[in-house]
């Protein structure tokens, strides 16, 4: 004898679980879509092995989010195999596709039986590649040379936006901060920090549109940190200074100097330059964090019209 749900004797029939249903349901996994484009990453500054180490920790974390990535490294002043070129990244993506595509139609008439020479295959409609600048803010001067770099590979690419604004940005640079000592790691449990600043110099490169493109974040952090938030950029003479002179005008006494900036773009001795013409202490540049590779992949993903789930992370501690 059964019944509707299995049979009525031997062991136990183990029925689906039915899928939890309102905003607390899992999320289901992403992958990465066959055929996909390759996410390239274009890293801005002079190539060398701690930018490697950086841009190279960003791509894993963004694989880590979409299973199946094809995820590669292009310099924007690369030269050579080492540091290979954003260009050069690009135009061997096209070929790679291009001999994968060509073997998959040579095996295709091999199993149909067929004689006949294969004709070449014809390039789709979607993007060999989506070009995701390493970049926090816009800058005009190198955001033109990733475009022509992509220009002169002559593939089919799309060029994504810069990763910020972002509250996941205000995030990493509240970390950084309460890293350095620099700010009160979690205001809940009114944790304090001796050296807290009352006041940051929220630095970036990029010129005025960068300076304002960062003020965005600046007020995230601001809400973040309950103290006053200026952005400046590194690239216009005095911004920093005169930044600070208006906060410690506004009543602040100590202040912190926190980069809106992933790295590779700057050189340090400018940031450690502009910290002593403050007159402040500085947080590292926002490197790694997490953040970073899921901005990186947010951007690739928008691009292929997948959602991956960006949310904040824990409290700073």
């Amino acid at each position: 004898m059964s019944h509707p749900t299995g049979p009525a004797s031997g062991l136990p029939v183990r029925m689906p679980r039915p899928r939890q249903p309102g905003r607390h349901r899992r999320p289901e996994p992403l992958a990465a879509p066959e055929g996909a484009p390759a996410l390239v990453l274009a890293v801005p500054g002079t190539p060398g092995d701690g930018a490697r180490s950086l841009a190279e920790e960003v791509v894993s974390i963004a694989r880590s989010e979409l299973p199946g990535l094809d995820a590669r490294i292009g310099y924007v002043d690369g030269d050579g195999q080492e540091f290979p070129s954003v260009e050069a990244v690009l135009a061997a993506t096209a070929a790679e596709r291009a001999a994968r595509a060509a073997r998959a139609a040579e095996l295709a008439a091999l199993e149909s039986g067929e004689t006949e020479p294969v004709a070449a295959p014809q390039p789709d409609d979607g993007p060999v590649a989506v070009v995701v600048p390493l970049l926090a803010g816009p800058d005009a001067a190198l955001m033109r040379r990733i475009r022509q770099a992509v220009a002169n590979s002559r593939t089919v690419a799309e060029l994504t936006d810069v990763l910020g604004p972002h509250p996941l940005l205000a995030e990493a640079l509240h970390v950084r901060l309460s890293e350095a000592g620099l700010a009160r790691a979690d205001r809940a449990r009114l944790f304090t920090v001796a050296t807290a600043a009352d006041g940051i110099v929220l630095a970036t490169v990029g010129g005025e549109e960068a300076e304002q493109a960062a003020g965005i974040t600046g007020m995230l952090l601001s809400a973040r940190l309950a103290v006053p938030v200026l952005a400046a950029a590194l690239d216009v003479d005095g911004a920093v200074a005169r930044a600070a002179e208006q906060l410690r005008g506004s009543g602040s006494a100590q202040l912190a100097l926190a980069p809106y900036l992933i790295g590779p773009e700057i050189a340090q001795s400018l940031l450690r330059t502009a910290a002593e013409e403050a007159g402040c202490a500085a947080a590292d540049a926002l490197g790694a964090y997490p953040a970073i590779g899921k901005l990186v992949l947010a951007k690739y993903a928008t691009v292929l019209g997948i959602a991956p789930q960006l949310t904040l992370g824990s409290p700073v501690r």
